[in-house]
């Protein structure tokens, strides 16, 4: 079970998670639990060792100590009095190092990936301590690991690190023989490289963890807690009448979550596919809720399409020039200059002239991008570069629309017959998704008019 940064916000989450892990261990259920850190830590973490390396003087260092000092030592009295003077040497400790490293990165004035990392783990190495003596509190055996103690071990990529298979092992050495007499609590959001430094998984990198954890202990079942019903429609502050799906596929579930969906990351994912291990997807604050169940091959409904998501601040960039048209190697010079500046290409569309290509890319990666492909222009690879920032990507998902005839015509048909106009359109060989490029403006509309086409608002039981 991994539980997410609402989930363990503050005493009072905490305490939820201790009467929902104290049910099923009662009922026999063998657990391992992954946590992240307390919501808005580890953005708290990132701001200040930003600021203090561009700060001239007085960093903020004293002042987030002493917030994350009260805050979690707040939760401690409150779950486990038993344990404030133990634990509440250890988080001391903690950020007494805290303190250290970021003094340090004052005086050299240098952020590093790998500093970077070591200092955003500490949100995690703060709140698993108090979840783990929360449940001793409760009279349920705990013990705390933190990532390369439970046995993941990643590449050097810190930021977005993936563990390496032999991680499996590992886990199932050192973690698996703690769960009959105990439940460990797991640091999620963080490994350690094969040289042994700290290194972290990247966005909805506790999901990561907790699905490396399952696939490593052979978990019949891994359950994501978060702080909504299931995996929904579309988003419901967008359409309120989104509903949750009760199941659904792990290539469903990786195409909506690479297109904007923020429940599971694609990544998070694999380990669990790799393994075929269902993953559930729970709300703490709505335990009765029966969730949404992602599994190897989900319940084939008549309604084709099952979920439609939206990706914000994303732009659309077109590189042309009659000279493109039949050269060989004016591809490889595109995507070349885009993974030397590490750009992520999302979407790409060629026309059989050959003489353009669009892609979608994220926003923040517009100048980059455009520098790249400026290096190349200069050299007569391409003509013109254009670029639009004012657009959004439209994913419709779906396994009913694999072999499916007609989909892709009532998509675009609904969309014409509401005035939204289509400005690029992908589909993966999969059949399980059409991505589409509309303006800003046109986006809610284009969502709501296909979850109204699609009836998604409906239960559909059959």
């Amino acid at each position: 079970m991994k539980f997410g940064g609402t989930s363990v916000g503050d005493e009072k989450a905490i305490a939820r998670v201790v009467d929902i892990l104290k049910a099923h261990r009662e009922r026999g259920d063998e657990l391992a639990v992954v946590v992240s850190a307390m919501t808005g830590v580890t953005d708290q973490l990132i701001a200040t060792a930003e600021e203090v390396v561009t700060s001239s003087e007085n960093p903020p260092i004293e002042q987030l100590i002493h917030a994350l000092r009260s805050r979690h030592i707040k939760a401690l009295e409150a779950v486990a009095p038993d344990s404030l003077e133990e634990v509440g040497v250890y988080i001391d400790d903690r950020l007494e190092k805290l303190k250290h490293i970021l003094t340090a990165l004052h005086t050299l004035r240098e952020l590093t990936p790998r500093s970077r990392d070591y200092i955003v783990s500490f949100g995690e190495r703060l709140s698993a301590p108090v979840v783990s003596a929360a449940l001793n509190q409760a009279g349920i055996s705990s013990t705390v690991l933190d990532g390369c103690e439970a046995g993941i071990i990643t590449n050097s990529c810190h930021g977005g690190a993936v563990a390496l298979p032999e991680s499996y092992t590992r886990i199932k050495s050192r973690v698996a023989p703690l769960l009959a007499d105990s439940v460990p609590v797991i640091m999620g959001y963080m490994g350690c490289s094969d040289q042994g430094y700290v290194t972290t998984l990247g966005r909805s990198g506790s999901d990561y963890t907790g699905s490396i954890i399952g696939a490593g202990v052979n978990a019949d079942e891994i359950w994501i807690w978060t702080d909504v019903d299931g995996v929904m429609t579309t988003d419901p502050r967008m359409i309120p009448e989104a509903r949750v799906i009760p199941s659904i596929s792990f290539l469903e579930m990786m195409e909506l979550s690479y297109f904007g969906a923020k429940v599971l990351h694609p990544k998070s994912i694999e380990p669990a596919m790799m393994s075929d291990i269902m993953v559930r997807v729970k709300n703490t604050f709505n335990e009765s809720a029966a969730g949404t169940a992602v599994v190897q091959t989900a319940h084939r409904e008549k309604r084709v399409v099952k979920a439609i998501s939206i990706i914000r601040k994303v732009a659309l960039l077109t590189i042309g020039g009659a000279q493109m048209a039949g050269r060989p190697g004016v591809a490889k010079a595109i995507f070349s200059a885009l993974a030397e500046r590490e750009v992520n290409v999302m979407l790409i569309s060629q026309g059989s002239s050959e003489a353009n290509i669009t892609l979608v890319i994220d926003e923040d990666h517009l100048m980059n991008a455009i520098e790249g492909l400026t290096e190349i222009q200069k050299r007569g690879y391409v003509r013109e570069i254009t670029f639009d920032k004012d657009i959004v990507v439209i994913a419709v998902v779906g396994a009913g629309m694999a072999g499916t005839p007609g989909t892709s015509g009532r998509i675009f048909s609904a969309l014409g017959k509401a005035g939204v106009n289509v400005m690029m359109i992908t589909q993966g060989s999969s059949e399980v998704n059409v991505s589409f490029v509309v303006k800003e403006g046109e986006g809610q509309r284009a969502v709501q008019v296909l979850h109204d086409e699609y009836r998604l608002s409906e239960a559909c039981n059959e």
